[in-house]
């Protein structure tokens, strides 16, 4: 098989694909219109976010087989049209699902124990030990809500930490485990301190966390984001964390950001995020959670072996 690689992914996705006696094509800095002309070449395809592969370019792939997305999301593929042209479509969610709830623990530890407050007040020589009191996470209630993969990682990193771990996900039945209890939405809106967002990024989850959304939740709450941040309405959060009905946030992701995760929309920085860079009870970060030298590699690793294994 000649499989296309249009992004940068770690060399050893070529070297499995090699030992398979399949030819490996790198053109991640060629336009859309012309790997479009030749794309009926190849059976493989190998993309990150650089770009969308919609109906009319996966059209062109007239002998693809397989459509390979090394990470967790898939937004930027037409998934169904592809499947029902027969196109095989994998990812690779084990490959960064470490990485991801390490971050998000990160994150969150960060903003309880007010440690981005805390080491720029040392480094400038101010020693104010009670207005860098923490809180503790112990016996802290945590609502997940998704739990695919990442969600699951997530639980098992919160378990050590003596939380009562809490999840929905409205497309599972029977899936709590010795890490998370399987309730109801109305239970997380009831009970959460913390609320961890682990959902893909579709029509049904684009905005979906929004005033109205966010009004339902009973207590004051911390709310997490490592999945996407389309889902994720900021100007309500801002008016939310204003009022004090969310306690902080910790956000790895934006809705500003471009289809290919590389850049925010500039034009589009809005006073939302000007009141997010300057909240000291936020954290944020550059879509960067899913990232470490170890998860590249990983990545790269799980997708490989689940397509040739299909092959």
């Amino acid at each position: 098989m000649k499989v296309l690689f249009i992004d940068d992914t770690h060399p050893v996705l070529y070297s499995i694909f090699e030992e398979k006696g399949w030819e490996v094509i790198v053109k991640n800095k060629t336009s859309k219109e012309e790997l479009a002309n030749e794309l009926s070449q190849y059976q493989g395809i190998i993309v990150r976010s650089r770009m969308i592969l919609d109906k009319d370019f996966i059209t062109k792939g007239k002998n693809l087989k397989f459509i390979g997305r090394p990470g967790a999301g898939l937004e930027n593929i037409d998934v169904e049209f592809a499947e029902s042209q027969g196109i095989k479509v994998f990812r690779s969610p084990e490959g960064n699902r470490d990485s991801v709830a390490e971050h998000g623990i990160g994150m969150l530890l960060m903003l309880f124990n007010k440690l981005n407050q805390a080491n720029s007040q040392v480094k400038q020589g101010i020693w104010d030990r009670k207005a860098n009191w923490g809180i503790e996470l112990k016996g802290k209630t945590v609502g997940l809500i998704g739990y695919g993969v990442m969600g699951k990682a997530m639980a098992q990193r919160f378990s050590g930490f003596g939380v009562n771990c809490i999840v929905y996900d409205k497309y599972l039945s029977n899936y709590g485990d010795e890490f998370a209890k399987e309730v109801s939405l109305n239970e997380i809106y009831e009970k959460s301190d913390v609320v961890s967002l682990h959902t893909p990024l579709t029509q049904e989850t684009k905005g979906m966390i929004d005033k109205e959304y966010l009004s339902k939740f009973q207590k004051p709450i911390y709310f997490l984001n490592t999945a996407r941040g389309q889902s994720l309405v900021l100007n309500d959060l801002v008016e939310f964390l204003k009022s004090g009905k969310i306690l902080g946030a910790c956000l790895d992701v934006l809705e500003y950001e471009k289809t290919n995760f590389e850049e925010m929309f500039k034009e589009d920085k809005t006073s939302a995020f000007d009141y997010l860079a300057k909240a000291e009870n936020v954290i944020l970060s550059p879509h960067v959670a899913g990232w470490t030298e170890q998860s590249n590699v990983k990545i790269a690793k799980f997708l490989g072996e689940k397509i040739v294994s299909n092959f």
